[in-house]
């Protein structure tokens, strides 16, 4: 995201971006830059207009408050349905055993 950051300050001061640009302002952030995810960068960016990318841009709606969760019960139903199970695999195993 950082690089994504820098072009966006770049964009916004009115500069170029370019392979230089993007890493002077990586550095003075304190990132490290990786020349291929630069290079990268500035290639896509220079097929893209970024001020009629931004104008299009749709705001994320608001969050809804979700509603309370029901209540749920208690752990021991879980408990019985694994004994069923068990009893079923059971079962099955002693059938197996008459044909």
């Amino acid at each position: 995201m950082e690089y994504i950051y820098a072009a966006l300050l770049l964009h916004k001061a009115g500069k170029q971006i370019d392979e230089e640009g993007v890493k002077k302002v990586l550095t003075a952030a304190g990132v490290t830059p990786d020349d291929a995810k630069v290079k990268s960068l500035v290639a896509a960016l220079s097929e893209i207009n970024i001020e009629e990318t931004l104008k299009q841009a749709v705001m994320a709606p608001a969050a809804v408050v979700a509603a309370p969760a029901p209540a749920q019960a208690p752990q021991a139903p879980a408990k019985e349905e694994k004994k069923e199970e068990k009893k079923e695999e059971a079962i099955a195993g002693l059938s197996a055993l008459f044909g």
